[in-house]
C-alpha cells in the first residue's frame, strides 16, 4: 500500500461526497482522476487490503434486523467455520477474538424472523451453539481507523 492508497482509504472511511458526481468530487479533493480512484478501490478489494466497499444501511428502518453473534469454535475447525459464515449473505463480517467465544459476526436479515432462522441454520451447519447478542439501544459513534 502506498501513500496515495492510505489517503484514499482514510478519506473513504468518512463516506463518498453526497453530490451528483461523488467520484469527481473525491478526485478533486485528492488531486486524482475519478477512474483512477475507482481502479484503486477495485485493486485494494482484489488484493484483500479492503474486504468490502459499499453503503451502510440502517436495516431496521428498512424493516429488517441485525444482531451481533458469537461462536466458540475449536481451533482446528476455525477456518472451516469461518468459510461457512463467509458464504452466507446474511453475515456482514466475522472476526477472531481472544476469548472463549472466539468468532464474532454480525447478521443482517430482511426480517426480524430471519435472524432466528439464520442462527438456526448456522447451528445446524456448524454443530455449534450461537450466542445471540441483539441490540438493546442505539448509540452513534464515529469510527475511523487511520492507515
Amino acid at each position: 500500500m502506498d501513500e496515495f492508497d492510505r489517503r484514499l482509504i482514510n478519506r473513504l472511511q468518512h463516506g463518498l461526497p453526497l453530490v451528483r458526481h461523488p467520484w469527481q468530487a473525491l478526485a478533486d479533493e485528492l488531486d486524482a482522476e475519478p477512474q483512477a480512484l475507482r481502479d484503486r478501490v477495485q485493486a485494494l478489494l482484489e488484493d484483500g487490503t479492503l474486504t468490502r466497499f459499499g453503503p451502510m444501511f440502517d436495516i431496521e428502518r428498512l424493516g429488517g434486523a441485525f444482531t451481533l453473534a458469537a461462536l466458540s469454535v475449536p481451533e482446528e475447525r476455525f477456518d472451516t467455520v469461518a468459510e461457512i459464515l463467509a458464504a452466507m449473505p446474511e453475515v456482514a463480517h466475522n472476526y477472531r477474538r481472544e476469548h472463549a467465544w472466539n468468532m464474532w459476526f454480525v447478521l443482517g436479515c430482511a426480517t426480524p424472523h430471519g435472524i432466528a432462522e439464520t442462527i438456526s441454520r448456522i447451528e445446524v451447519q456448524t454443530g455449534l451453539p450461537v450466542l445471540n447478542l441483539p441490540k438493546e439501544e442505539t448509540y452513534h459513534v464515529g469510527l475511523h481507523f487511520a492507515v
